[in-house]
């Protein structure tokens, strides 16, 4: 009997940013089960995973959360059906980090009808004219210069070139001496972290020919740290808390170091430029060296392996060691250069080296005692190599031309009606399906995201914004203060003089005290004064009662409560004692300032039922605690929006300064047709999503963008499909 599936998970507040990472051990578990060494994911549950029908991941291509919130009336289907949404961290390669490292899949031409699986049979008899690294460079052993990359392949793997726009205040290395086979190599690897401003650097290592490390520094970034990423930098806050050095510090230090003739040497070495924020012309990639088809891509750790018997990025360390990459990275490109594409190809065999290790690991995943004679455990198999395996095949549906390794090309030849209709017919038959829409060049280029951002900060800028007057002069600012603050952590207060009496402007952090100021406190005696308090009165502001409406029904608000008044000085533990008498408490979160720690005076209260959430707020009314009377009312942005708008809040500046306003008039033009395709593209993955049968787990991806003109996180939409057509939770 086929039971009902059902998907939990605790997104409230801080724990609703998820990495790539994250959520491919969520897909994997979903796909393959306990029988294939997938574990249950650890920041979310499945019940019954056996029982699902199929999984089903809609991508939608060069979208990030401000497109959610930019059109939030828009996506009408989507805010009513998917309770559970996350933050997601943005990344250059979305699609290679949902399979997993070392797979780089193109979507195929849904016109076409094809589907793909994750990598192709290896024959046993290797033949070495359709080898990827005999195409690309010959048979014929040549000097360093022959591996170098070309211009227009750095511009291809988005490697920072002088004098193209997103590498304008970049610094130069100034090394612009010829090259010969005799030149220097330089091994280089950085690890970063995720701030305000995108990736910046955390640490950096570069060692000479000879292997010998000549920096290894760590550098404390400019902006705010969002994510520290331990787990892959092995950088801690602790770590950086003593650091003095700068981004400027190691541009000069390199400049320095490094001689004219010099060749840097690195795994996907774009990455570590575009954090350096410098520009190097002659470099070698081993991740584009040791080439393989369809654009895939061997992990380094694989490629230390198996060419140079070295274990790197071993998991019982704490993050990798840069120092370790660089000098493999260096190795790698020495015993290609020594060797010679002929002896690499035939004496290594490494896509052989790479299916024999996933097999090896299904295998004993599946629990079948097997020795193979092959090195076991090189790299761990993308989970689609593993349903290739036992017999399923992945399907991936996308718009002709879309790489996911570069911005969308020009050429495109379907259209996101045709990629539904294929989906439509193949989506039942397979049992993992990657469905990837898009609005189109003309309206995902990057350039438009610095004026999107804009319009929707200074949206919700007004939206966190209340006017409260007329005063009379001389009024107290201290007891009005108090009896706002009543309302919620407010960001900054100002008087305002230009009126004939005197007013006050209140920025609030949260939406939901800004709202709460508005419905409680306007008609209200304060400081002596019968006051109006309202909002900014602009032709953006015009729909905010649609707005604030929309956000109260949001299914992810559903059963969720919002409480202002309380005293700083209280714990966590002493709310969920106070508050324990009210009946179906699932969970409370007590929001804190990011950057300082400190608790705000408010928090938000989930319950189980919905009507425990409404018994919830007539309780609260006149209640006091600690002497202070607290004021509630139904949530408006509890999960990852308050982070969000929090982050914009506090973020140094407007993304894209230097691009906005000329780009502003060109966004307002195509918006109201934008608006239009996003209407068009909600009411698509609604039909997708209705055809999908019960008990599949459907998740929505917008990717988020991170590249030179900027990043902006990504947001991710999930849950179960049941009979009701909306979400299982």
């Amino acid at each position: 009997q086929e039971k009902p599936c059902r998907l939990s998970a605790a997104l409230l507040g801080e724990d609703c940013e998820i990495s790539q990472e994250q959520l491919y051990e969520l897909l994997k578990y979903a796909a393959l089960g306990k029988c294939h060494n997938a574990a249950q994911p650890s920041w979310c549950h499945i019940y019954h995973q056996s029982h699902l029908a199929g999984v089903v991941v809609v991508v939608l291509h060069e979208m990030s959360q401000l497109h959610f919130y930019r059109f939030y009336l828009q996506f009408k289907h989507l805010r009513k059906v998917f309770r559970h949404r996350f933050t997601l961290t943005p990344s250059t390669n979305f699609l290679t980090s949902l399979y997993g490292e070392g797979t780089n899949l193109k979507p195929q031409n849904t016109a076409q009808g094809l589907t793909s699986s994750s990598s192709e049979c290896i024959t046993k008899s290797l033949d070495l004219q359709c080898d990827p690294i005999i195409r690309r460079y010959g048979e014929k052993k040549q000097g360093l210069t022959s591996y170098t990359l070309t211009l227009e392949e750095q511009k291809k793997n988005d490697y920072p070139i002088k004098g193209s726009p997103g590498c304008k205040d970049y610094i130069s290395t100034e090394c612009d001496q010829q090259r010969t086979d005799s030149s220097p190599l330089f091994g280089l690897d950085c690890e970063m972290c995720l701030t305000a401003k995108g990736n910046e650097v955390t640490r950096v290592s570069l060692v000479d020919a000879q292997g010998q490390c000549l920096l290894n520094e760590l550098v404390k970034p400019e902006s705010t740290v969002m994510n520290y990423r331990t787990r892959f930098s092995g950088v801690t806050k602790k770590m950086l808390l003593p650091v003095k050095t700068r981004l400027s510090d190691i541009q000069t230090r390199l400049k320095k170091m490094l001689p004219h003739d010099a060749v840097l040497v690195g795994h996907s070495l774009n990455s570590d430029l575009q954090a350096l924020e410098m520009i190097h012309p002659s470099v070698i990639d081993t991740s584009l060296l040791f080439a393989r088809s369809e654009g895939r891509r061997f992990k380094l750790k694989f490629l230390a392996k198996a060419v140079l018997g070295k274990e790197i990025q071993c998991e019982q360390k704490l993050g990798h060691d840069p120092t370790e990459d660089a000098r493999a990275a260096l190795e790698l490109a020495q015993f290609f250069i020594e060797q010679g594409p002929a002896k690499v190809v035939a004496e290594l065999n490494l896509e052989m080296l790479l299916t024999a290790e996933k097999l090896a690991e299904v295998s004993q995943g599946c629990g079948v005692q097997k020795q193979l004679n092959e090195p076991p455990h090189l790299s761990k198999p993308c989970f689609l190599d593993c349903l290739q395996v036992t017999g399923q095949k992945p399907l991936l549906l996308g718009r002709q031309g879309l790489d996911p390794s570069s911005l969308c090309q020009s050429n495109l030849s379907t259209s996101n009606k045709q990629i539904l209709q294929r989906a439509l017919e193949d989506v039942p038959l397979s049992t993992f399906s990657i469905i990837q829409f898009s609005l189109g060049p003309e309206y995902i280029a990057s350039h438009l995201h610095a004026a999107l951002y804009e319009k929707v900060r200074s949206k919700l800028t007004d939206m966190l914004t209340i006017y409260a007057g007329p005063f009379e002069e001389g009024f107290c600012l201290k007891s009005v203060k108090k009896e706002f603050g009543s309302c919620g952590p407010i960001q900054s207060l100002t008087v305002v003089t230009e009126t004939f009496q005197p007013y006050v402007c209140i920025q609030y952090e949260v939406l939901e005290a800004a709202q709460l100021a508005v419905e409680s406190l306007n008609g209200a005696q304060v400081s002596g004064s019968c006051i109006k308090v309202q909002r900014p009165v602009t032709a953006a502001m015009l729909d905010c009662d649609v707005l604030i409406k929309e956000l109260e029904l949001d299914v992810e608000n559903e059963g969720v409560i919002y409480v202002a008044g309380l005293k700083k000085s209280l714990t966590e533990t002493d709310l969920q004692e106070e508050f324990s008498q009210l009946k179906d408490l699932e969970t409370l979160f007590l929001p804190k300032d990011l950057q300082s720690g400190k608790h705000r005076n408010c928090c938000f209260l989930k319950f189980h039922k919905s009507q425990s959430a409404v018994d919830a707020l007539e309780a609260i009314k006149g209640w006091t605690m600690k002497g202070t009377e607290l004021r509630s009312r139904n949530a408006l942005a509890s999960g990852h929006l308050w982070r969000w708008i929090w982050q914009m809040n506090h973020s140094n500046g407007k993304q894209g300064e230097h691009i906005f306003y000329e780009k502003m008039e060109q966004l307002s033009d195509s918006e109201q047709d934008l608006r239009k395709k996003v209407k068009k593209l909600d009411h698509q993955i609604k039909k997708l999503y209705r055809s999908l049968q019960n008990n599949t787990l459907c998740v929505v991806v917008f990717p988020g963008v991170n590249s030179t003109h900027g990043s902006q996180s990504g947001l991710g939409l999930m849950g179960i499909k049941n009979d009701g057509g909306r979400s299982a939770c």
